[in-house]
C-alpha cells in the first residue's frame, strides 16, 4: 500500500533549516519556499512511498508467448533511460543518469515503458547508484523470471561536482548482473556488456 510523505513535517523542518542558515523565513522570497520544497520532495521521493514488490506489481504488465522459446538467447535491451535521483549521503542530486536495462526473455516479456517506468520510481529515493542498478534489476526479475539481467548506469553526482573536490564532468559507471545464467556464465555477461555499449 502506497505510504504518505509527511509535508506538514517537512515544510517546519525547512523553515527550520532556513532559520539554522541565518535567513528569514518570513522574507518575501521565502515565506512559500517550505510549501515549495515539502511539494517538490513530495514528487521527487514518490518512490519511497512504494516497496519494490508494490512496484514490480504496479509496472508488472508482462507478455507471455510460445514464440519466446526460441528467444531465450537473444537480449531485449532498453538504452538510454533518463532518470535522477539524490544521494542518501549528502541529498545531493544524482543527475544525467542514463539506465540501460538488458534481459533474456524466459517466458514472459515486459513492457517496454514500463521498465522505464521502473527505472524513474527506483531514482525517486534516496539513493546510492549501485542500489538502483540493484533495485532495478531485482524487480525486472520478479516481473519477467528471466535468469540474465544487467543494468548499467552512468551518471553525475553533484555531491562530487558541486562541493568536496568539485570536479565537474566526471560520470560514474555502475553494472549490475543478477539471475542464475550471469552468475555462472561469464561469456554471456561480457556479451551482453558489449551489446549495451
Amino acid at each position: 500500500m502506497k505510504r504518505q510523505i509527511d509535508t506538514k513535517l517537512i515544510e517546519r523542518s525547512i523553515r527550520d533549516i532556513l532559520v539554522a542558515l541565518g535567513d528569514d523565513p518570513e522574507r518575501e522570497g521565502l515565506k512559500e519556499t517550505p510549501k515549495r520544497v515539502a511539494k517538490m520532495f513530495e514528487e521527487v521521493f514518490e518512490g519511497m512511498t512504494l516497496s519494490n514488490d508494490e512496484i514490480a506489481e504496479f509496472f508488472g504488465t508482462t507478455f507471455e508467448d510460445e514464440a519466446l522459446d526460441e528467444c531465450q538467447n537473444n537480449f531485449v535491451i532498453i538504452k538510454d533511460i533518463p532518470i535522477f535521483s539524490y544521494c542518501e549521503h549528502h541529498l545531493a542530486l544524482m543527475y544525467n543518469m542514463l539506465v540501460t536495462v538488458a534481459y533474456l526473455p524466459k517466458e514472459k516479456i515486459i513492457g517496454l515503458s514500463k521498465v522505464a517506468r521502473i527505472a524513474d520510481m527506483v531514482g525517486r529515493r534516496l539513493q546510492l547508484q549501485e542500489r538502483i542498478g540493484e533495485e532495478i534489476a531485482e524487480i525486472v526479475e520478479k516481473v519477467t523470471e528471466s535468469e540474465a539481467i544487467c543494468v548499467l548506469i552512468s551518471g553525475e553526482h553533484s555531491c562530487m561536482t558541486a562541493r568536496g573536490i568539485k570536479k565537474q564532468g566526471t560520470t560514474t559507471t555502475t553494472v549490475t548482473y543478477r539471475g542464475k545464467r550471469m552468475e555462472e556464465e561469464s561469456d554471456l555477461r561480457q556479451e551482453c556488456l558489449l551489446l549495451m555499449k
